[in-house]
């Protein structure tokens, strides 16, 4: 069996289940994301209903259910627990770098699948969703099998996949794969692959995995369906900002910048070598620097931004820079500078960045010292080793680097960290003390992982809502805020309320 995958596959496997498994249930959900996917496989059990995804206990049209089906899969195998929401995740991270590798190696060589399989397993921003119970993950790999199937010629991989991606994250599932490939045509003229490229059957296949699910849920539900979904949930965030104060235009270059470490300081001269060197692979390389742009000027041009958005641009970009590692791997006629003063660079902005940020949270400083310390020693290894022109000493130094600095993310930062993002502690809190019968009334922010760890839905309190209206009506009733909410009560109202338990002072039980 071994021998069957080869080397590189095992070495690829090995060392993606190593970072992204690592420690994977060790850390409790992290307010709000990871418990809204976490919750709603849990209610679909409840309910005993696969179709329409409820959160606390009403129907929820924000995501396509694909995740929140592996999910509940995996309770169904494991139990409810943190591992088993964040397992899905984790293991088709794993499966989306074994994609890289085999796609690299057929479409270059073993060397370049090797290098871009770890190039993209090792960047901070994906084994970090990697570890994490959402959806983005599921979409870059759905994503990838679809353009890397029409790269390869095989189209009708490229329907399903995309039908799969838009189960899982919506229309983008089409999108994306249609946008980039029509680009991708346009630049290269190449309007005669249409012929071969079997759309009408393809299309066909492609709606008869995507279209079901949406089919179905607007029977049950309706225009309330169709506008929610597809109305707020996709154009409205795209043409209207969710967090106005990150309509910036740059903002997803320093979270390229810093998702993409340590692997930004070679991007820009392989994606600049891809595009001018003289080589076999040329309209490869296009199409891949076609890909991750489209994507990138996509969320750009979007008014809501988030961190993980532009992560489908991650396979694409570790297979350049694993196609430039590759090609200069053997060169001894150059010395590239470049790298080294750019890792140079970043080491220092980025470990000044965490020393100066572990004062707000004094606990994590001899984890952030020790990480800090893994970079510097990994800048210094690769100015060495690039300098003497042995870039491959140079590329390992930064894997192995990844890997130990994953690790201390793992085992020490986060576990320190995770009691500030979590209302796990206050949720096991909450359960001691309730009477069982009372109100409880909690933040939007904190009201999907107290239901995840209490099984309490609550009501939510809306940013508009009176909460004094609420304490003083009240007759007996708890109630769970963060500071920013508690400090806007009037003293009348907290005159009324009786502090059960807090989290360093950011979140509060209170009780009436």
């Amino acid at each position: 069996m071994f021998n069957k995958f080869g080397t590189g596959f095992w070495l690829v496997a090995i060392i993606t289940i190593f970072i992204v498994f690592s420690n994977l249930g060790g850390v409790p959900l992290l307010d709000p994301d990871e418990p809204v996917y976490a919750e709603t496989p849990k209610e679909m059990f409840a309910f005993n209903e696969f179709v329409s995804p409820r959160i606390f206990g009403e129907y929820w049209y924000d995501k396509p259910p694909m995740y929140y089906w592996l999910v509940a899969a995996s309770y169904k195998i494991l139990g409810v627990n943190e591992f088993a929401a964040r397992f899905p995740s984790a293991a088709l991270a794993v499966v989306c770098a074994l994609v890289v590798y085999w796609s690299g190696r057929r479409l270059f060589n073993e060397r370049t699948g090797i290098a871009s399989a770890l190039v993209l397993a090792t960047s901070i921003e994906y084994f970090y969703l990697g570890k994490a119970a959402v959806t983005d993950i599921t979409l870059v790999l759905f994503l990838s099998l679809s353009l890397l199937s029409f790269i390869e010629k095989r189209y009708y991989s490229a329907y399903i996949f995309a039908g799969l991606a838009t189960l899982t994250k919506g229309p983008i599932g089409l999108l994306f794969p249609g946008g980039i490939i029509f680009f991708y045509l346009l630049v290269t003229r190449n309007w005669s692959l249409l012929k071969s490229m079997k759309i009408p059957s393809g299309l066909l296949v492609y709606a008869l995995i995507a279209a079901p699910w949406y089919i179905m849920m607007y029977k049950i539900h309706g225009s309330i369906f169709v506008d929610t979904f597809l109305g707020f949930h996709n154009i409205t965030r795209f043409t209207s900002p969710e967090h106005p104060e990150l309509v910036v235009w740059y903002y997803y270059i320093p979270v390229l910048v810093l998702g993409f470490f340590p692997w930004t300081t070679i991007m820009l001269q392989s994606i600049w070598a891809s595009l001018t060197a003289s080589n076999r692979n040329f309209s490869t390389l296009l199409f891949l620097n076609i890909w991750a742009l489209f994507i990138f000027i996509f969320f750009t041009i979007s008014q809501t931004k988030l961190v993980s958005y532009i992560l489908p641009m991650y396979p694409p970009l570790a297979m350049i820079v694993g196609w430039y590692i590759d090609r200069i791997w053997s060169l001894k006629n150059i010395r590239f500078t470049s790298w080294p003063i750019l890792l140079g660079l970043l080491t220092i902005l980025f470990t000044a960045g965490m020393i100066i940020g572990s004062k707000t949270m004094p606990i994590l400083q001899y984890g952030i010292y020790i990480a800090s310390g893994i970079f510097i020693v990994m800048a210094l290894l690769v100015i060495y080793f690039t300098w003497r022109k042995e870039i491959g000493r140079a590329f390992w130094t930064q894997i192995i680097a990844m890997v130990s600095f994953s690790m201390v993310l793992v085992f020490m930062l986060f576990p320190l960290a995770a009691p500030n993002f979590t209302t796990k502690p206050i949720a096991q809190e909450f359960i001691k003390q309730y009477d069982g019968t009372s109100p409880v009334y909690i933040v939007k922010f904190l009201h999907p992982g107290f239901t995840f760890y209490t099984n309490v839905y609550g009501f939510e309190l809306k940013k508009d809502d009176d909460l004094n209206q609420y304490i003083q009506e009240s007759p007996r009733a708890y109630f769970l805020l963060r500071q920013s909410e508690y400090g806007r009560l009037t003293n009348q109202s907290i005159q009324l309320l009786t502090v059960l338990s807090t989290i360093d002072d950011k979140v509060l039980l209170l009780k009436k």
